[in-house]
């Protein structure tokens, strides 16, 4: 049995665990992040806690073999370093090469979103797939492209954007600065915009007992818990905002033909309630459904667990 070390690089905290060849999660340790230190420190702490980790679950750096970290921006997984990172204030850091200074084990470097698509895929909602789309709906859209167990990290592997591709060209303003992107549709800021935009509206509908008359307590459950109690504005809310993940989504699948689609990020927690209409929604709107099997949208099962495995097999799946 073969054992890897992934490591989820966050803005707030480090999780580091140990995953073996078949994608159990072994055991794992976080500490804080503190960025604002520099990312020499961060690195010496990540460096730490592996071998922390490791002893964790009673083995020691000679047992492991390699290392993977997943990172919240782009890298670059040629040279092994970090692009950009907004949240880590990084920009060109050879994280790799500055990790071999204290653990002499081959370092792999990705996305964490990547990652996370690659978690589901090896021990997930996934697991039996060799291939699969992962949207994550929060303040943006995030999420992988997984083919033949591998991220598919583009031609200078940097990874990909699929909330930034152009559903509606000219369409609402992105936080990229762009319009229309699938992410100014279909992400969690832009269904809090789309339900307050009907409050203002619908002065008498429920989504004003559920965010306690409160427009700017407004959340991703707002319209969704609405809806619930029957409330026609807010059932209409609902229904757009699928339909805008359902299409952006469709274009996905249209593209990569992906065995499964996995959705996650907070407003995943609706459960079927979101996904019963989205499936249904992407068999309208998606290619061919009609004359071959057609992937089903579900929710991503591990969590914040999804980073650590995908970080720790990203060498795992080169192999």
């Amino acid at each position: 049995m073969r054992y890897f070390i992934g490591v989820d690089l966050g803005g707030t905290n480090i999780a580091v665990g140990v995953v073996n060849e078949v994608g159990e999660l072994l055991g794992k340790y976080s500490v804080p992040t503190n960025p604002s230190r520099g990312f020499m420190s961060v690195v010496k702490d990540m460096a730490d806690a592996c071998i922390v980790v490791a002893e964790k679950v009673g083995l020691t750096l000679d047992d492991i073999t390699s290392i993977g970290v997943g990172v919240p921006g782009a890298v670059d997984t040629r040279e092994n370093s970090v692009v950009l990172a907004v949240n880590l204030d990084w920009r060109g850091v050879p994280l790799g090469d500055e990790l071999n200074k204290y653990l002499d084990k081959p370092v792999y470097l990705g996305n964490d979103a990547d990652c996370a698509a690659l978690g589901e895929i090896f021990s997930g909602c996934a697991k039996g797939c060799s291939s699969a789309v992962m949207i994550t709906i929060g303040t943006g859209i995030g999420g992988g492209i997984i083919m033949n167990k591998k991220i598919f990290s583009g031609c200078d592997g940097r990874g990909t954007e699929p909330g930034h591709y152009f559903m509606i060209f000219g369409g609402d303003t992105c936080g990229c600065g762009k319009k229309g992107c699938f992410e100014a549709y279909a992400s969690c800021t832009a269904l809090i915009r789309q339900t307050k935009r009907s409050m203002l509206d619908n002065p008498s509908s429920k989504m004003w007992d559920v965010c306690n008359k409160n427009i700017d307590t407004v959340n991703g459950r707002t319209a969704f818990d609405a809806a619930k109690l029957g409330d026609e504005a807010a059932l209409a809310v609902v229904d757009q905002f699928i339909t805008y993940l359902a299409a952006g989504t469709a274009g996905l699948v249209n593209i990569f033909r992906p065995d499964i689609v996995i959705i996650g990020g907070g407003v995943s927690n609706e459960g079927p309630y979101l996904l019963d209409p989205l499936n249904e929604k992407l068999l309208t709107l998606g290619y061919g459904t009609d004359l071959m099997p057609y992937p089903k949208a579900v929710k991503a099962t591990l969590g914040n667990d999804a980073g650590i495995i995908g970080a720790a097999l990203l060498g795992f799946s080169e192999e």
